[in-house]
């Protein structure tokens, strides 16, 4: 399995999508406990879950590049599986 992106670049990008997620899910949480409205929840949950997506996005292309890298070593079932895994 490949391992996280290489690039520190690309580790602090990610990192920060990461913290920034960390800070939508807190405010969530105050949310649900000062009984805001269903919508702006939502709206929030659906910018967390886009968040989420754009962070495996990310470690997706990484891996794949890995993979591109390695052609021949890489068996073609794990990458399968692991854009399976980013799809779900």
């Amino acid at each position: 399995m490949a391992t996280m992106p290489k690039a520190a670049d690309q580790k602090t990008k990610l990192l920060n999508r990461l913290r920034r997620l960390e800070g939508q899910v807190r405010g969530l949480q105050k949310m649900v406990e000062e009984d805001r409205a269903c919508d702006q929840v939502l709206t929030l949950i659906a910018g967390v879950r886009g968040g989420l997506e754009a962070v495996g996005e990310i470690l997706l292309e990484s891996y794949l590049e890995d993979c591109r890298a390695n052609l021949g070593k890489t068996d073609t079932n794990q990458i399968i599986e692991t854009i399976k895994l980013v799809r779900r």
